[in-house]
Formats: C-alpha cells, structure tokens, sequence
C-alpha cells in the first residue's frame, strides 16, 4: 500500500482519503484503525491469547508492571503499555490516575474518600481512586 502525507494548517481536523479499486481487507484494516472503530484488544491469560473488544473492557490498569485489563467476568494481561491502548480507546473512556483507564458507562456507584479524591466503583466489582490531577476532568464529565 502506498501511503503519502499532506502537511498543512488548512488540514484541521485531519482527515484521510483512500483511493483504491477495491475494499479489500488491508483497506478495510485502516479505515477501521483511522476510525478507531471496533480496533479488538489482544489479552493474554493461561498461555492463550483473546480478542477484547473495547466496549467490554471496564478497566485497564497497571499492577506490578504489568498491563491488566478487565472485562465483566475476567481479567487479562496485555504487552502493550497503558498510553498505546489508550490511543484506540473511545470517547467512553478516561483515565483517572496514572495507572488506570475506566470505562465511564460502566461506573456504579462514586464515593468520596476522606482524602479529596474519589472512588469509583465498577459494574464488575473492580475500583480505583481517582488522583487530584483527573479529578476536574471527572467531575466535567459527570457535570458536578
């Protein structure tokens, strides 16, 4: 595939054109990478690899340096780190620490701590806190 870039001011927002005969499944693969539209994640657990889809991911954070991401009723490992995931993550998504990303639709229930940050509860059970320095965005999302 032949790729060319045009740099210019008058391009924003960026957008792409793709000239091509056919839609073939490499053309299909970066329509879908541009759009970041249903990119599947690859999650390892048990010596087996499996394909997450972003809507089912309720939380990826980092414990003991390690990628983990959950979803309703399992957890996984990726080898990616935690801003390359966060580049094919969609407007549902933030980041609340600087070790955690959460699925915003999947919040349960906030509680506040003791310390001015907050916890966030999750539909599966999993939690984090969320640090000082993403709370305003937070709170911007949730209107408080």
């Amino acid at each position: 595939m032949k790729v060319n870039i045009e740099l210019s001011k008058d391009y924003n927002p960026p957008h792409a054109t793709i000239y091509t005969d056919e839609i073939t499944d490499e053309v299909q693969q970066v329509v879908d990478v541009l759009n970041k539209k249903d990119v599947p994640f690859i999650g390892n657990k048990e010596d087996r690899m499996y394909m997450i889809k972003p809507e089912e991911i309720y939380m990826i954070t980092i414990i003991d340096k390690k990628t983990m991401i959950y979803t309703q009723d399992d957890h996984y490992t990726s080898k990616k780190r935690l801003y390359e995931l966060s580049e094919h993550l969609g407007p549902h998504f933030m980041q609340i620490s600087k070790q955690t990303i959460i699925n915003l639709v999947f919040i349960e229930s906030i509680e506040a701590s003791f310390n001015g940050c907050l916890l966030l509860k999750l539909k599966n059970g999993t939690s984090d806190y969320v640090s000082r320095k993403y709370l305003p965005a937070l709170k911007s999302y949730l209107g408080l």
